[in-house]
């Protein structure tokens, strides 16, 4: 979904450490962890409640995170800039964030990390409607593409000319900000770089709006994380990198759940933000399922790939989106993920 300055409609509604290294196990949950009452876990969203969080709020309703012995508080953020600032505040304890948006906050010396993926896959995509005749990248000469004015969508956009063969002189940007859809609608503009596949998509098909979606990773943009869980470092090095690794497990049996299910976490989705659409939250849950999950099924529920990582910086910084070569193996871990080592020694390098 496009992070569009939209009214809230809700404000504000982790086992001792398993070892130094080598597979793990499912940590104990429940009164078999030996804590006692639930730990407090704060959890700030990137946006206001939606299908991407689905799995989240199946994990809340089924208990997951409690049998984990967390108590975890969900929380939408007051505008959509906000997680990572107020994580490094310490006003969250974990937020979900997206990976350029990480990626941008490490630059200027963040010292944050991704400790799994919620969203595997870009959602970001070039979208117009049938009328507007933009059904390839080379329909774009001569057009005018609506971004929200994020420096990474001009570089999206400009790559994905290049990789057509586009001169990027025929083609008119145009900062619309967060009014994507409307823009497009209106015929502000002839396409649009920034909406959502799963959602702004999803919509529009159901509203018979013939919405023409090219998915960016198959446009020439390297792949990556669009929503990530991120954490600060200097908490993993302490007791909190136990609370983090139930969390993330706990997170995983909600996403089975809602696998097997895609309606279980509708009922906690909709209690959360009551003005919410059923059947366009269903539509999109069931849209952005296998996005949720690795490709490869033998890897766990929020498995990053640290090459798929490396590339997307690299690519940001021959975009000149960053100034200095991010190292991947510092910016994610997988150790927090269910069959993964633990090594938090390495994460205090940087």
């Amino acid at each position: 979904m496009t992070r569009r300055l939209l009214p809230l409609a809700i404000l504000a509604l982790c086992a001792a450490l398993l070892g130094a290294c080598g597979e793990k196990s499912e940590p104990a949950t429940g009164a078999a962890a030996g804590r006692g009452d639930a730990e407090p876990l704060r959890l700030m969203l990137d946006y206001f409640p939606n299908a991407d969080h689905a799995g989240i709020y199946a994990a809340q309703e089924t208990g997951a995170y409690a049998k984990a012995g967390l108590d975890v508080t969900i929380m939408p953020p007051p505008d959509p800039s906000a997680p990572l600032k107020l994580l490094l505040a310490g006003k969250t304890d974990l937020a979900i964030s997206y990976e350029p948006e990480l990626l941008l906050a490490r630059e200027e010396g963040a010292q944050l990390v991704a400790v799994g993926a919620l969203v595997q896959k870009p959602l970001t995509s070039l979208m117009a409607v049938g009328k507007a005749g933009v059904r390839t990248p080379q329909d774009l000469r001569g057009k005018r593409v609506g971004t929200s004015g994020l420096p990474y969508q001009s570089a999206y956009l400009a790559t994905i000319l290049e990789t057509a063969g586009i001169d990027p002189g025929s083609v008119k940007e145009t900062n619309v900000g967060f009014n994507l859809v409307p823009a497009m609608l209106s015929g502000k503009v002839d396409a649009t770089l920034g909406a959502f596949w799963n959602y702004e998509g999803v919509d529009l098909a159901r509203r018979r709006r013939d919405p023409v979606i090219q998915r960016i990773e198959r446009l020439g943009v390297p792949t990556y994380s669009e929503l990530v869980f991120v954490a600060r470092r200097r908490d993993l090095d302490e007791d909190f990198a136990a609370e983090v690794r139930r969390f993330m497990q706990a997170t995983a049996r909600g996403h089975a759940t809602l696998k097997a299910d895609p309606a279980a976490g509708l009922d906690g989705l909709l209690e959360a933000d009551k003005g919410l659409d059923r059947g366009l939250q269903e539509a999109a849950v069931n849209a952005t399922l296998p996005v949720f999950f690795p490709e490869d099924p033998e890897r766990p529920f929020g498995y990053q790939d640290p090459a798929e990582w490396q590339r997307y910086a690299d690519w940001m910084l021959a975009n000149g989106l960053v100034t200095r070569r991010q190292n991947a193996e510092q910016v994610m871990t997988n150790e927090f993920l269910a069959g993964q080592g633990l090594d938090p020694g390495r994460l205090s390098q940087d």
